[in-house]
């Protein structure tokens, strides 16, 4: 199963629905975006598939050049972004959360 271009609604709402619970597991700080941060990220995101991260930067312009950075140099999927935390999404190749058709 490959990952899929873009998700649905209703993908999107079952996503939601998981992430829900979960606390961030990468925060971005002062620092911003490092290697040693993408690094962790690359490695967290393999073993999660699902991540929910908390960015800590006020202005809302570039929160969302952090979050665009961060899909693109991933790969993975933007499920939400609501203030300063976002859910992401990269399906494995053996994915432990398979999504539901459309």
């Amino acid at each position: 199963m490959s990952q899929p271009e873009k998700l649905s609604m209703n993908q999107k709402k079952y996503l939601r629905g998981i992430a829900h619970g979960l606390n961030p597991m990468v925060m971005i700080g002062a620092n911003g975006v490092t290697e040693s941060l993408m690094a962790e990220l690359e490695s967290t995101l393999s073993h999660h598939e699902i991540l929910k991260i908390k960015i800590a930067v006020d202005d809302r312009e570039d929160r969302k050049k952090v979050v665009d950075h961060i899909l693109q140099e991933t790969g993975a999927l933007l499920v939400q972004s609501v203030g300063k935390t976002c859910v992401i999404y990269r399906q494995n190749e053996e994915t432990q959360l398979p999504l539901p058709k459309k």
